[in-house]
């Protein structure tokens, strides 16, 4: 005999558990494409001294090319933040990784500025789909405490997929050319695609929130607990949140203290973006032309960008207690810290150990703001709040190559970049600083109509 239908609370049931075999599944498939995402977007930064001594490109070509990849990621963000709102997470993400895993091998065939140009923006905007959906639907599966741990956890798999391009680069450059390393990241994308079109799952409260596919839904339940016994016949209902079976538009995205929130999130993570690009695309090169080799050009950079991602996920641990103030700490550290390389004269080793400390610290906090981007959303917007955050960083991310190669054909001294480096942090503080007070008054206090738009 068929049990009665239950109503079933997804939130409560997600929020009342710990993490199982699960979720480590869903973090490991998101973490293993993010390491070819971070190791895609950044290779073009270690491959461009061979890239502009093979095809004889000058600074500003080598910063429209890096700016061609972010300005495609922000389109690609808004685009694939929609499709992942409108038909789920699964298919967006799986389309996406399948996308820039093909261009990214079709780029070691360009044999121009142009046709980088080109495959740079449309490999970026494949890859602009990826993490704000795979943030989205992490989050969606884990308790409201770890929710900013998860993401950095698989954001790790971004930063080691940053750091592994200069070591790979050094590698496979000198014997197979920069085109190797192209082919190396594009494969490996293709097989860890794969993976995903076997395993990944859709998520149950994005599923919920739009009344879709009950039976979708009983099913990744159960795998999550057997438990449950939940059947297709089961009332599925999110309690933290209202159902949402309307379609998307910007202004849900500005509704009771969100109108305060989301600016404050675009303009730190704007800085924060711009500042990371910025020291990424260029790293390799201020060393190089500082007169330290290739070689620690390529270490220095990788070592920041690991230091970075471990300082990230130490910071997590206090943002899921603290909330958004914790945010704050790292770039108050590295105002000061980027300052003085930039300023103040010192010996070889004093700048290499300030110089990676500092932009550590520019790493670390970026996770920091990454890690809250689509936490204070809910489930039927997610995809699109953090896609639009994302999205609207690259603006950042577009200028902060462009502003590198005219800072570095300016006539300054190089390490001044440095000095320059140093106003994105002191915004990413004050924006982080005034998340803290919103969240704050939310959960102390929340606005008339705030539970039905972001309570969460």
């Amino acid at each position: 005999m068929a049990s009665a239908p239950r109503s079933i609370d997804i939130a409560a049931f997600i929020d009342g558990r710990k993490l199982g075999g699960f979720n480590y599944k869903l973090i490991a498939l998101s973490w293993l494409i993010t390491v070819f995402d971070g190791f895609d977007m950044m290779m073009i930064s270690f491959t461009a001294p061979w890239m502009r001594d093979e095809l004889a490109l000058d600074t500003l070509m080598l910063g429209h090319i890096f700016s061609a990849g972010l300005f495609g990621m922000m389109l690609g963000g808004f685009a694939f933040a929609y499709i992942g709102d409108r038909i789920g997470r699964r298919q967006t993400i799986i389309w996406a990784a399948f996308a820039f895993g093909i261009l990214t091998t079709a780029t070691a065939f360009a044999r121009s500025y142009e046709a980088l140009m080109v495959l740079r923006f449309l490999d970026g905007f494949a890859i602009g789909g990826m993490l704000p959906l795979a943030w989205a639907l992490n989050i969606e599966y884990v308790p409201a405490k770890l929710r900013s741990t998860v993401v950095t956890v698989i954001m790790m798999g971004y930063s080691l997929g940053t750091a592994l391009a200069g070591p790979v680069t050094i590698w496979l450059a000198p014997t197979w050319g920069w085109e190797g390393v192209f082919i190396f990241g594009g494969v490996g994308t293709l097989i860890c695609a794969m993976g995903l079109l076997a395993w990944l799952p859709e998520s149950v409260r994005f599923l919920a929130s739009k009344g879709q596919k009950p039976h979708v839904i009983a099913a990744t339940l159960n795998k999550i607990d057997p438990a449950l016994h939940a059947t297709p016949n089961d009332n599925f209902l999110l309690g933290d949140e209202k159902r949402d079976t309307g379609n998307f538009n910007v202004g849900k995205l500005f509704k009771a203290d969100l109108k305060w929130l989301t600016p404050l999130l675009w303009l730190g993570y704007i800085a924060s973006t711009l500042a990371v690009y910025f020291k990424a695309n260029w790293g390799p090169i201020v060393y190089e032309d500082l007169q330290f080799s290739r070689e620690t050009a390529a270490y220095v950079s990788s070592i920041s960008g690991m230091l970075g991602a471990v300082l990230g996920l130490v910071l997590m641990r206090f943002t899921d207690r603290m909330g958004p103030y914790a945010v704050a700490a790292y770039p108050l550290i590295a105002f000061p810290l980027l300052m003085a390389v930039g300023l103040i004269p010192m010996g070889e080793t004093t700048f290499l150990i300030l110089s990676v400390a500092s932009t550590s610290f520019v790493g670390g906090a970026h996770f920091g703001i990454l890690s809250i981007a689509g936490v204070y959303y809910p489930s039927a917007i997610r995809a699109n709040g953090a896609g639009w955050a994302t999205s609207v960083a690259k603006i950042g991310g577009i200028a902060g190559p462009i502003i590198g190669a005219y800072v570095l054909s300016s006539g300054l001294p190089i390490v001044r970049s440095f000095a320059i480096l140093a106003l994105c942090p002191a915004v990413l503080a004050l924006c982080a600083i005034g998340i803290g007070a919103i969240v704050r008054r939310r959960n102390t206090a929340p606005l008339p109509g705030a539970a039905v738009v972001a309570a969460e």
